[in-house]
């Protein structure tokens, strides 16, 4: 007796269809005696459903049967997800070629003309069972070599956000340091010549104070004339104005200076202790152009509702550059909102609510950055985060900030960033980052 069992992994599961209980009995032997298990059905019907319940590795199925016959019950059994990659072999006395065809046509694999020979039987049996076993393993081997493959691009999708985003804050880095250095010289020298000039400034004053008083009965014509041309009084009481004004200038320079210097840290490499409110602050101050009234769009309130919170453990740079991608977002969203002309959206307000406040029991402290804009429908919110998806004209956006947000929060800072938004009403994000 031959044993075919070492050819395959398993014992192979064979349904035997045929309303003869001979033909049964003779196939039933012939399997048994090579190691597989025979299941046997004496009718179409019961047939699809022993298939689909065992779901056998072959099928050996008669034409000729009462009820619905071979090419019915093959129809069914290949229309049906769960059994329709089951090999089906026809058995047959009829020997037109039409009919072989007709079953190849609606799925079968093969042929076994009755009356049997049992070497033949067996034989397709062999081939057929090996291509299925073959087939199954190919189609694992695919969905594996897929699911590695998806994997790999996924892995390099971050790998890209990775770099993108190690390249932006290197190349800001190194355009802040450039440009902090090059504002701090002027802002030095014009503030520390501010202080000379005030101080000039009060010394000629006052000797024009005195120089009237002294020639308060001098009738010289021409020095009346010069103190009238050039408005004297009003130069005594403005000059103090202008100084005080440079001055602020010059605090103005300095904080955008410092804004800078804190909103692009150069902490790549490791995490330090951070105050948050400075990387908000910095990015709303360097925001502050885009804030104030443009065009038909009225100036944007930022209302701040800041707790008090600890330092924190992070990439200070990275972090701001979150919050730069979601109120800049907010921005746009306004601008767009304006474009638009929708009068029932604009009578809300232009908001950007901004709440900080931490939770102890979880040891971690949140963000929330809301907008009273036009909001998302459904079907953009689901996929805000993935990279290269943008609702922005071309040239406007890239599809990177949001995704590059997220990495930054779930990847590099073990936190979570949510997005609850309402068509029409407007946007909030929060931010949960450990301490």
């Amino acid at each position: 007796m031959n044993n075919t069992t070492d050819i395959f992994s398993k014992p192979m599961h064979i349904l035997l269809v045929d309303d003869n209980p001979t033909n049964l009995k003779v196939l039933f032997e012939s399997i048994g005696g090579y190691g597989w298990k025979a299941l046997m059905a004496t009718d179409g019907e019961s047939a699809i459903e022993q298939a689909e319940y065992a779901q056998p590795d072959l099928i050996l199925l008669d034409i000729m049967m009462p009820g619905i016959d071979g090419f019915e019950t093959c129809r069914k059994l290949k229309a049906n997800p769960i059994t329709a990659n089951i090999p089906v072999i026809f058995m047959t006395a009829l020997s037109e070629a039409t009919d072989k065809v007709k079953g190849l046509e609606i799925g079968a694999v093969d042929y076994i003309t009755k009356p049997f020979q049992q070497e033949e039987v067996i034989a397709r049996l062999k081939l057929h069972l090996k291509l299925s076993l073959l087939t199954r393993n190919l189609e694992q081997e695919v969905q594996q070599r897929t699911a590695q493959l998806s994997q790999s691009i996924e892995q390099l999708q971050q790998t890209q956000l990775q770099l993108v985003q190690s390249e932006k804050m290197s190349t800001l880095g190194q355009l802040v340091a450039g440009i902090g250095h090059e504002i701090n010289n002027p802002i030095g020298f014009i503030g520390g010549n501010c202080n000379h000039i005030e101080g000039y400034v009060n010394d000629l004053l006052g000797l024009v104070k005195l120089q009237q008083e002294k020639l308060a009965d001098s009738d010289d014509h021409e020095i009346a004339e010069l103190i009238e041309e050039i408005d004297l009084e009003y130069l005594i009481e403005d000059l103090p104005k202008l100084m005080k004004s440079m001055r602020q200038g010059i605090a103005r320079l300095t904080d955008i200076s410092l804004s800078l210097r804190t909103f692009a840290r150069g902490d790549i490499a490791s995490k330090v202790e951070y105050q948050i409110h400075e990387g908000i602050n910095s990015t709303l101050m360097l925001l502050k152009h885009r804030l104030k009234d443009i065009g038909e769009r009225p100036k944007i309130e930022v209302i701040k509702n800041y707790s008090e919170l600890p330092l924190i453990n992070c990439y200070p740079g990275q972090l701001n550059q979150v919050f730069m991608n979601i109120i800049a977002n907010a921005i746009d969203a306004f601008d767009d909102l304006y474009q638009k002309a929708d009068e029932k959206i604009i009578a809300c307000g232009n908001t950007i609510a901004i709440a900080t406040s931490i939770n102890p029991e979880q040891n971690t402290v949140s963000i929330s950055i809301e907008d009273s804009a036009l909001g998302m429908p459904p079907e953009v919110q689901s996929r805000i985060f993935e990279q290269s998806f943008t609702t922005k004209a071309v040239g406007k956006g890239t599809g990177l900030g949001l995704a590059i947000s997220y990495q930054i929060i779930v990847d590099k800072h073990d936190g979570k960033i949510e997005c609850l938004s309402t068509q029409g009403k407007g946007t909030k994000f929060i931010i949960t980052l450990p301490i």
